[in-house]
């Protein structure tokens, strides 16, 4: 297989691609200073500068089985990732911009970050815990800590990311069978739909304006967030309303499930897959 890593463009309502490779890369993050775009691929990170674009590996010392849940500092200092090298289970980690060392953030797994506060002092992330076995919405300071849950009465939620002043945490949540876009405040308060439609609707991104909120849609009746289907990447404003259709791709896994925004939030960069 081939891996695409994309940009789109808003200005133009279109995209080029900037790295085309044999084999799996996922997940794009963009660099607080718009240069450089983070990947993973076979459990392992790489930046992608966009000046020439390739895959430079980045040292992520013991941990050598990464997903796709990983990210950056909102001032550029530290990655975050998700690796289950330790324990069997996905725990989260935070090390250096330039690699290192994994420092451990949470005390427990299966944990999946997925979010950072604008003040970067604490994480969003999806968990399952002892014998519920729904996946919530949790948050835990990154210094280390207690962690909160923030939701309830869902059946799986996922994606949880803060909107850029800090006062809502978007995320993907099932309710009925239904996957749609959900928001509430940082201490799980006023929880409110944003999307109800046929739809099954994954990974909000806030963009780094605060006006629109991009994010994955399969099409009706696709179960969980499976990878390589017809998808469509969707722009909806802060305040919710008709989404926009910004591009249908072959995707879904791997192509946005972390925030994914260039800092002009002109541009993001998202992953998908033609050749499957």
């Amino acid at each position: 297989m081939k891996s695409h890593l994309a940009v789109y463009d808003l200005a133009t309502r279109s995209y080029q691609d900037l790295l085309i490779r044999d084999g799996l890369f996922e997940a794009p993050n963009w660099t607080p200073d718009g240069q450089t775009l983070i990947v993973n691929s076979n459990g392992l990170l790489y930046r992608v500068p966009q000046a020439a674009p390739a895959l430079i590996p980045i040292d992520t010392g013991f941990a050598t089985r990464l997903n796709n849940d990983h990210g950056i500092a909102p001032d550029g200092s530290r990655l975050i990732i998700c690796d289950k090298t330790e324990h069997g289970k996905s725990s989260i980690y935070w090390l250096p911009l330039c690699g290192g060392t994994p420092q451990p953030v949470t005390a427990w797994q299966p944990s999946w970050w997925h979010g950072w506060s604008p003040d970067g002092t604490m994480i969003a992330y999806a968990a399952q815990r002892g014998t519920d076995p729904t996946i919530q919405i949790y948050t835990c300071p990154l210094a280390g800590g207690a962690e909160t849950c923030l939701t309830r009465g869902f059946t799986h939620c996922d994606g949880p990311d803060y909107s850029p002043d800090g006062q809502w945490i978007w995320f993907n949540g099932e309710r009925d069978g239904a996957m749609q876009l959900w928001r509430m405040h940082p201490d799980g308060s006023r929880l409110m739909p944003m999307t109800q439609d046929e739809r099954v609707n994954w990974f909000p991104h806030p963009a780094p304006d605060g006006q629109h909120v991009l994010y994955l849609s399969y099409e009706p009746g696709t179960s969980g967030h499976p990878a390589g289907l017809p998808v469509q990447l969707r722009l909806l404003a802060a305040d919710g309303g008709e989404p926009e259709v910004l591009a249908n791709i072959r995707g879904g896994q791997g192509s946005i499930n972390t925030p994914c925004w260039a800092p002009d939030s002109r541009h993001f960069a998202f992953c998908h897959y033609p050749e499957l």
